[in-house]
């Protein structure tokens, strides 16, 4: 690599120009921007691998240092939520600095932490690790945590192990976070007898059973809220919510506006706090829709609950030595909890004990103009190799 290349490398604000311009939206391949990391890693000296899942998605792990130690693993994921019918000042593929200010679809959630990973790779001397470092690059986090749960899948098939710490990069505003609530989603259809809108009375409308659920998942809601789980003190006190949150995010039905529906689908979400399983809550929710559809189903509806999956907690221990190395760059020195599900419930599955830290805000992710402030993505760049060495190099 020559001296130019070297410097062009080591520029985050100039990698994350080139992560940005990669269109993953969760729908579409992520192949390039993975080929991208990978070429990214193997140029540093890293052993990269690529885990295809289906076409157009794969995970990347890359690793350096003895394979038989522990360490660090560095996490992130590769997709980024849709811009439709989104108000954008610029094109959100197009990294523009405003006001010192890089917006555009991902640049804070999180290709911010990917570009100054790649960038602190060229000042690590990843040849003379005493302990193992390892990027773990997830596909499909948005939608579910999917390539983190077939990476950790594939990986415990094979017998292998993770570093037992593991930073997640997500933003967070340099707060380090050790936990978070999952997220569960799950399809409810309403299933109606059609006939002609004239003539109600011979059928049952899709629609207003969906509108009786809906109404009974905000009843379940209401006491979600009232109840007080015993759980750690420490997650009920950093949430704004400490109660799972039910959320109906897709609602579709009927056909015509002169037909009762016969069909209406609800796609709805809850939030569990660590500690609590998803599938409990899947059964209070198919509970309360069975609830509020009972004066329907006597008239010959019926309603069917379907689990499609889940991203797991995560609560991590507190006073790991990964905590005490963020410490000193965080803003706040006492760990919280992230209101937002990560990878890391997955990855702990492995035994991994994650913690949650970043550049940027989650206020701003996902919403136009999403930025992340310059000096964050440069502080984030420049902490990293000091953590690493802290973690990786003994001498």
């Amino acid at each position: 690599m020559s001296a130019a290349q070297v410097s062009k490398a080591a520029d985050p604000i100039a990698a994350l120009a080139e992560l940005v311009a990669f269109p993953t939206v969760s729908n579409r391949p992520v192949t390039d921007l993975a080929a991208w990391l990978a070429e990214r890693a193997e140029s540093a000296g890293m052993r990269v691998e690529r885990f295809e899942t289906s076409p157009g998605k794969c995970n990347v792990l890359a690793s350096a240092g003895p394979q038989d130690s522990d360490g660090l693993l560095l996490s992130g994921h590769m997709d980024v939520v849709p811009v439709d019918g989104q108000d954008w000042s610029s094109d959100p593929f197009v990294l523009s600095e405003r006001e010192g200010r890089l917006h555009g679809r991902g640049s804070c959630d999180m290709k911010a932490f990917l570009a100054a990973v790649t960038c602190a790779l060229t000042e690590l001397p990843l040849r003379r690790l005493d302990s193992r470092l390892m990027l773990a690059w997830t596909h499909d986090e948005e939608v579910g945590c999917h390539g983190s749960r077939a990476l950790v899948d594939r990986l415990q098939e094979q017998g292998r192990d993770l570093p037992s710490l593991a930073l997640i990069g997500e933003p967070t505003d340099f707060r380090i976070f050790r936990a978070h609530p999952g997220h569960t989603t799950m399809r409810i259809r309403c299933v109606g007898r059609p006939c002609h809108s004239a003539r109600p009375e011979l059928g049952v409308s899709a629609i207003e059973v969906a509108a009786d659920v809906l109404a009974g998942l905000r009843r379940l809601q209401a006491q979600l809220a009232l109840e007080k789980p015993a759980l750690d003190p420490m997650v009920l006190g950093a949430l704004a919510h400490p109660y799972p949150l039910i959320n109906c995010g897709r609602i579709q039905g009927g056909t015509a506006v002169n037909i009762l529906a016969e069909h209406c689908e609800l796609l709805v979400g809850v939030r569990q706090l660590p500690g609590q399983e998803g599938e409990a809550l899947v059964r209070r929710i198919a509970e309360a829709a069975a609830e509020a559809a009972e004066p329907w189903e006597r008239q010959g509806a019926r309603v069917e609950v379907q689990p499609m999956h889940e991203a797991p907690a995560l609560l991590t221990p507190a006073g790991t030595d990964l905590e005490r190395l963020l410490r000193p760059h965080a803003s706040d020195p006492q760990p919280g909890a992230a209101p937002f599900a990560t990878d890391g419930g997955n990855l702990a599955r492995m035994g991994t004990r994650c913690l949650v830290f970043g550049a940027g805000s989650i206020d701003v992710a996902h919403r136009p103009d999403e930025y992340v402030p310059v000096e964050h993505l440069l502080r984030m760049t420049r902490m990293l190799p000091e953590i690493i060495r802290a973690r990786c190099v003994t001498a």
